[in-house]
């Protein structure tokens, strides 16, 4: 093939830095065609539907007035959602009740697009080959904050427009939704950053993530002690400082703009100081030879897995403590209404409040253990498509040491999270009551039943990445909408046809209902076959 006719750059060709960014700007949003919309509606639509909700859950004044004193002057509530500004309206309520883990949501999925769109790129190879043709030294990084910052802003809007036909206040409706835009251009920002530093992806999201979770860290303590200067150096403390439907401080805008500003500007700087495929901060060489221990399929696994393992660890037992301090104060919350009760019925049971929470809340744990079991098997997919699989298959390695070396942190992953939320919010909770000894089993068992339906989310990407490789990555949204149906299905009322969708939901409400063996064996043989036949499929099917 002649290659003389392309330039081997954009100033070869007479270009400047920023040429061909329009390009990649289609190529961006042709790759991300059916997950960027798809998290529009999600997060655009579900403070809309809670609006309705509100006003069956509380239909009187008495009982509006009620929820915004004993949610106020609740730390453990403000842990988790921040402060309780005004919940006798049902923008109030949506903008507390939403406010905090949308954005959250939000500056997840600019995180993960950014990195894709500019490190993944770097480290698959295919920006060295478009760098080699007409396209400016700034395209990529431009492109993908183009895309990244539009997605986040369209998502305010629509998110805006949707309460705003719900029937709510449209200062209020543009103030929440651009209170999540503001967190999740913030944070593109910093994802532009360690795009930079890193070398990996991998290493590049969880720079970011560590980021964003210093960030919910400071709202928390500064929104449960009340010490408002701390809340105020968090990005996510900035929309709720904005105070939507109370107040709409649109002025509070003016800081994530100056502070997405400087980040950007940092990163195109740091971008002119490194060699495309480079970071910054390279990882060390490791020794010439390998010792005993890394001689192994498992022990590449171990050393490719247990950085992200650690760290979700660590935020389980942060987040599972949080879970687990709140349980004593559900009742007060809850009080006399009836709604509320049956919402709680419906995720956890129906033998007492707390109870009830406890399982709800083991579930959610559960499905946020679930998006680990997604996490680590995509990996498999990323080490085929990165051509550092087929290298290894060609040695004594088998196709099912490898694939099985991978699994063991797919399902053991899921296990030690699970033990760690148990042990977690167990032990929160038997502190606040006087009872370790007697609340710790029980809520302990209440997280491991949930391993099943784990297991039946982590066959599906198994099953995908051995019979659909190229729709790996489908078990993200398969992860995500479960996640979603379980965490807020319940709050807007969704039918049980529909809850029943989830495998979460069949799990026995552990500790409201005594353990049932049937469902969770179907469960776990329905991961099993899943599993099975993805394996199955890999050893026979084409590497790449």
């Amino acid at each position: 093939m002649t290659t003389a006719a392309l330039p081997r750059s954009a100033s070869a060709a007479g270009g400047g830095t920023l040429t061909g960014t329009g390009h990649l700007v289609r190529l961006a949003l042709r790759r991300d065609r059916l997950m960027l919309p798809l998290w529009i509606v999600v997060i655009a639509g579900l403070p809309m539907a809670s609006v309705g909700a509100y006003e069956e859950l509380y239909p009187n004044p008495a009982q509006r007035a009620a929820l915004t004193t004993s949610l106020g002057d609740n730390p453990s509530i403000a842990l988790l959602y921040g402060p309780a500004h005004d919940l006798s309206t049902a923008g109030g309520f949506t903008a507390w009740r939403f406010g905090t883990m949308l954005s959250v949501f939000l500056a997840l999925v600019c995180v993960f697009t950014m990195v894709r769109h500019t490190r993944q790129e770097e480290d698959t190879g295919r920006q060295e080959l478009l760098s080699s043709t007409v396209v400016g030294r700034q395209a990529p990084l431009t492109a993908s904050l183009v895309v990244s910052a539009g997605f986040a802003l369209l998502t305010g809007i629509a998110t805006a427009g949707a309460l705003i036909a719900g029937g709510l206040d449209t200062a209020g409706s543009f103030v929440f939704g651009l209170g999540l835009a503001a967190v999740a251009l913030v944070f593109t920002g910093i994802a532009a950053i360690t795009a930079q530093l890193a070398e990996y992806s991998r290493t590049a999201n969880g720079l970011a993530g560590a980021a964003l979770g210093v960030a919910f860290a400071l709202r928390a303590v500064g929104d449960a002690a009340d010490v408002t200067w701390l809340s105020w150096l968090s990005p996510i403390g900035w929309a709720s400082q904005a105070r939507a439907f109370v107040g709409d401080r649109f002025w509070v805008f003016t800081i994530p703009l100056l502070v997405t500003g400087v980040l950007v500007a940092v990163a195109y700087a740091l971008q002119r100081r490194r060699d495309v495929g480079l970071g910054l901060m390279p990882s060390s060489l490791g020794p010439a030879t390998a010792g005993q221990r890394l001689r192994t399929a498992f022990a590449l696994s171990t050393r490719l897995h247990k950085g992200t393992l650690t760290g979700w660890v660590a935020g389980f037992a942060l987040l599972s403590v949080l879970f687990g301090a709140l349980a004593a104060d559900i009742g007060d919350i809850v009080g006399d209404n009836d709604q509320m009760r049956e919402m709680l019925a419906r995720m956890g049971g129906s033998q007492g409040v707390i109870d009830a929470y406890l399982a709800s809340s083991a579930g959610v744990l559960g499905m946020v253990a679930a998006l680990f079991v997604v996490q680590a098997a995509v990996r498999m997919r990323s080490e085929e498509t990165g051509l550092r699989a087929e290298p290894l298959l060609t040695t004594g390695v088998s196709r099912l040491r490898w694939i099985a070396g991978h699994l063991v942190f797919v399902f053991g992953g899921g296990v030690a999270l699970m033990l760690v939320a148990g042990l977690g919010m167990g032990l929160a909770h038997g502190v606040r009551v006087g009872d370790v000894a007697g609340q710790t089993p029980d809520v302990l068992l209440a997280c491991l039943v949930q391993l099943p339906a784990v297991f039946v989310v982590a066959g599906v990407a198994v099953v995908l990445f051995g019979i659909l490789p190229s729709y790996t990555a489908g078990a993200w949204a398969v992860a995500a909408v479960l996640l979603l149906l379980s965490m807020f299905g319940p709050v807007l009322d969704l039918s049980q046809a529909v809850l029943n969708l989830s495998p979460f939901q069949h799990v026995p409400k552990v500790p409201s209902v005594e353990v049932t063996a049937t469902p969770m064996v179907w469960l776990t043989l329905a991961a099993v076959a899943l599993t099975a036949a993805g394996i199955a499929r890999f050893r026979s099917r084409d590497i790449g």
